[in-house]
């Protein structure tokens, strides 16, 4: 059954969205990769291209890319409205049980990621800032693959560090005391090719960056294949809930 535009992308409210105390409790400190509700938190960003791509060209980032809207990751005449090749994916998708089973299988056993530097096949961000998902899977999408010669160089006076940009993004005093116990339980993955051709998912709550297998030179990150190791896969164990939603980076309509 073709996966369509209204249960792939609904209009849910992204922020007021909350995980129940009994999933909470179900995950143990050691578990759970989230971090604490003392750490710093971000307005949850919401799937919105315009203003994905609004950030992301405050960021840096050319016009000559924009963030779209991805109705259907199985209809090929919806696919074929998103300029090609697609450099990055983001998928928006819940947090389910299953999806944790599966997640912590994977992750067992697997040390933490400590690469750093230019020699590594892909740049990969560590979430240490509550609801910051969104921005970390942006910041995924543009510092990888073709996507980081887009970025434009600011003068060294823009360039501040992300802990002095950080304030900037992060909820009113107020607002953080009002919502202090929320937790969102929507998250973001995003999914990129790299020049040898690795397609890669990217999450800030794993471990680290993880290789999802070999893509061909015309495969970008909605091939079928690509779509079949990465958001098929997620609603697959998505048990039932259809809150899922998709965008991709690509070349500017402007």
């Amino acid at each position: 059954m073709p996966i369509s535009a209204k249960l792939l992308y609904p209009k849910f409210p992204f922020r007021h969205i909350s995980r129940s105390r009994f999933e909470k409790d179900k995950m143990s400190t050691a578990t759970n990769p989230d971090p604490g509700l003392s750490a710093p938190a971000f307005i949850p960003l919401e799937a919105n291209p315009e203003l994905m791509t609004s950030l992301l060209r405050k960021l840096g980032l050319s016009s000559a890319l924009q963030v779209h809207d991805v109705y259907s990751i199985t209809e090929p005449e919806l696919l074929a409205f998103i300029p090609r090749p697609a450099l990055a994916l983001l998928l928006v998708f819940p947090v389910s049980a299953t999806y944790e089973s599966s997640r912590l299988a994977e992750d067992a056993g697997v040390p933490e990621y400590t690469g750093k530097g230019p020699d590594e096949p892909v740049m990969w961000w560590k979430q240490t800032i509550r609801n910051a998902c969104g921005l970390m899977g942006l910041l995924h999408a543009v510092s990888n693959g073709p996507a980081k010669g887009f970025i434009a160089l600011r003068p060294p006076r823009e360039n501040a560090s992300p802990r002095n940009r950080a304030p900037r993004s992060r909820e009113p005093r107020t607002d953080r005391r009002a919502r202090r116990q929320d937790d969102v339980d929507l998250h973001y993955v995003c999914f990129v090719k790299t020049d040898d051709g690795t397609l890669w998912e990217l999450d800030g709550r794993r471990k680290g960056p993880i290789a999802r297998g070999q893509l061909a030179a015309d495969e970008d990150v909605l091939s079928d294949k690509a779509l079949l190791w990465g958001p098929l896969k997620f609603l697959e164990r998505g048990g039932g809930d259809m809150r899922f939603s998709c965008v991709a980076l690509a070349g500017s309509l402007d």
